[in-house]
């Protein structure tokens, strides 16, 4: 058992003083108190006051109980068991016995001051027998089998409160920890909140300004030639504008009031429209879609659709107008997404764009795609193809693995 130096309040040692003190008094003055009124073979005075001394010395040692229980426990017990080997007078005398052996077991180390208290009391139990062996009348004998039973309650009293201690310390750990994992899970929530807006508003503003900047190009180009191709660019720049502006405001709006539900994820029914504006950006877009046998969760449709737009975005974006083919091909537990350009110059060969740079390192619109599909326990593959476009593969389960944000 440690107990280290300076762990108990000025309160608490002048608590266990006063205990001493006033265990003290109550054993001497007892002791004398019952041999005035019996006498005694042997008066507490004999062998040059050992037996003042002895009740002295156990009800004194009290004082230091919580600091060193094993040794409080070992000097009343070893002077509890001289005083009765000389005979000297029954008397209140083991109440310090029974306050060492409860404070063994309340504030010592559990199973070893348990095994030190019970080999104590067998010794102390000896002892009294042999000592009260010969006493006159033989009735008073109960008096040992009373010292032995209290100092056998006293010891478990002092465990059971120092079992509900125990509990009560793991009870405030465990408390502590959930609260710490409480935060831990909140602030994951959050970071996963702050992922998901980031990803919804690259998506939607990357998709929206490459649209934006293909129509600008072509109005500049064509506005004094051919006006009425400026213009329909134009209304091309104003819906693309307006409807990322829309999209905007429903992922904005989780922040103001945490309502998710403002306005629909986008979907895989809004491929259709998804695909016009590709073909009005300079795409030449084939879409193959097989409809599936049973509705989409929606997280996987909202992703598929998010994979789809970031992948015609970069088709946009890094090979101008080219030749494009969608497949999504749903079969009974997994939806696989294929994309495929011919890159920039479709029709000339190969000519570099610098989408090839993904197979050393992604950039953040294919980065964001992988995590999508990793969230629902899906994969996805993009690499350059040999004839000089690219591909981008996704495989998102059905039945997901993970929750999409």
């Amino acid at each position: 058992m440690k107990r280290r130096a300076g762990s108990f309040s000025p309160r608490v040692v002048a608590q266990d003083v006063a205990l001493a003190l006033f265990i003290t008094v109550m054993q001497v003055q007892g002791t004398v108190a019952r041999v005035a009124a019996e006498g005694a073979l042997r008066p507490l005075s004999d062998v040059g006051n050992l037996g003042f001394a002895l009740l002295v010395v156990s009800g004194l040692a009290l004082a230091v109980r919580r600091r060193w229980p094993v040794a409080v426990f070992v000097t009343v017990a070893l002077a509890s068991l001289v005083y009765y080997g000389f005979d000297f007078p029954d008397g209140p005398g083991w109440l310090a016995v029974f306050f060492s052996l409860y404070s063994l077991a309340a504030y010592g180390d559990g199973r070893r001051s348990l095994a030190i208290a019970g080999a104590g009391i067998a010794v102390l139990a000896v002892g009294w027998l042999v000592a009260g062996a010969d006493v006159e009348p033989r009735a008073a004998i109960g008096w040992v089998f009373f010292r032995i039973g209290a100092a056998v309650m006293s010891a478990a009293l002092g465990e059971s409160v120092r079992s509900r201690r125990v509990i009560a310390v793991e009870a405030q750990k465990r408390a502590e920890l959930a609260e710490r994992t409480r935060e831990e899970e909140a602030r994951a929530r959050v970071d996963a909140e702050r992922l998901r807006i980031a990803r919804e508003v690259h998506d939607t503003v990357a998709h929206a300004i490459a649209i934006i900047n293909v129509q600008a190009g072509v109005t500049a180009h064509v506005l004094d030639k051919r006006p009425e191709q400026a213009r329909d660019a134009l209304r091309t720049i104003e819906q693309t504008s307006s409807r990322a502006l829309r999209e905007m405001r429903a992922i904005l709006g989780v922040l103001r009031d945490g309502d998710d539900d403002r306005a629909p994820h986008p979907g895989l029914e809004q491929i259709g429209e998804l695909a016009a504006k590709a073909r009005d950006a300079g795409l030449d877009v084939t879409l193959e879609a097989t409809a599936p046998t049973a509705p989409l969760p929606s997280a996987v449709g909202s992703a598929a659709y998010r994979i789809l737009q970031e992948s015609i975005t970069n088709v946009i974006r890094h090979a101008g107008p080219t030749r494009v083919r969608v497949a999504l091909r749903p079969g009974t537990d997994v939806l696989e997404i294929r994309v495929t350009d011919e890159g920039r110059g479709a029709g000339s060969g190969h000519a570099p764009d610098a989408r090839e740079a993904t197979a050393a390192g992604p950039g953040r619109g294919i980065l964001g795609m992988r995590e999508r599909c990793r969230l629902l326990g899906g994969d996805l593959h993009a690499s350059p193809t040999p004839d000089g476009g690219f591909e981008v593969t996704a495989r998102l389960p059905l039945v997901p693995n993970g929750s999409h944000p």
